[in-house]
């Protein structure tokens, strides 16, 4: 049986309404967080804790919540949401909400990474952090809000933020596809015109420590203005053929950290399996 409950949270703000189902992966679109249960229509208590984040996410920034769904779902969240003495689930070792990856049939929690188009890259090396769109693009939230790309139609407190998928993730290789194509991408787009854009991966275990990281329930966490580089990264890689473009703007500090990574795969799951292996297996 599905039921609605609404989470009363603020005065006055933008609903966000949460669905819970068997849907192909967790995603937030156009002010809806479909999220997807791996085993539907049972909620594991880290599903819950990512439900808790959400609200209180939503509710830091003046929007409230509606839940939509099975009713003992529901009561679940709702208990989970009264009890004051609930301890934090951390993230398990796989989350298997979305099974899509080939190899690992679920998203590895060991690393997370934000990718970039070379461009972007080179811009990111020059000034040494990861800046959120606000502070790399050097416009507001409102005015990024309304850009055609944001097909999403996040609210503008989204754009304060760098986003971290992930590391196994190839969620970030296909937003850069997305846009540099302009459009959605195809099966062929991944596979023989798949073009891969720089990873920068952090270790899950010590970016969760940044005194700017916030956990929405959606993402491992996003991080608002600024990441530095020589602080927190683990490993950046690049596809070898941009290495002639990449390499002269790697700041001295940051050159043991950069891997040059020939992209001998046939798609877009097989080289965020070969990235991700080459980077859980650095010392660092």
């Amino acid at each position: 049986m599905e039921a609605f409950v609404k989470i009363e949270h603020c005065k006055l703000g933008r609903i966000m309404k949460i669905e819970f189902g068997d849907f192909e992966f967790t995603e937030c679109w156009d002010g809806v967080l479909y999220k997807k249960l791996s085993g539907y229509p049972e909620i594991t208590d880290w599903e819950i804790q990512t439900i808790i984040d959400f609200i209180e996410y939503e509710k830091a920034n003046g929007r409230k919540c509606e839940l939509v769904g099975d009713e003992n779902i529901l009561a679940k969240v709702r208990a989970a949401i009264a009890d004051d003495n609930r301890a934090k689930v951390p993230a398990p070792e796989k989350i298997t909400e979305c099974t899509a990856c080939p190899t690992y049939k679920g998203c590895m929690t060991d690393l997370v990474c934000h990718t970039s188009p070379v461009e972007n890259a080179i811009k990111i090396l020059e000034c040494g952090s990861l800046l959120s769109p606000v502070l790399a693009r050097k416009m507001s939230a409102a005015e990024l809000a309304k850009e055609a790309r944001n097909a999403a139609n996040d609210p503008e407190d989204y754009f304060d933020y760098i986003m971290f998928a992930w590391g196994n993730c190839q969620a970030g290789d296909r937003l850069v596809m997305e846009r540099k194509l302009g459009r959605f991408p195809d099966d062929k787009d991944l596979s023989i015109g798949f073009t891969p854009g720089v990873r920068f991966f952090f270790k899950y275990n010590e970016i969760v420590k940044h005194p700017n990281a916030v956990f929405e329930g959606v993402l491992p966490l996003k991080i608002k203005n600024e990441v530095v580089l020589a602080d927190w990264i683990h490993a950046i890689i690049v596809p070898e053929k941009e290495k002639n473009r990449i390499e002269s703007y790697v700041p001295e500090a940051l050159k043991e950290k950069v891997h040059y990574i020939e992209n001998d795969c046939y798609d877009i799951w097989e080289w965020s399996e070969k990235v991700y292996e080459y980077a859980k297996n650095i010392d660092s």
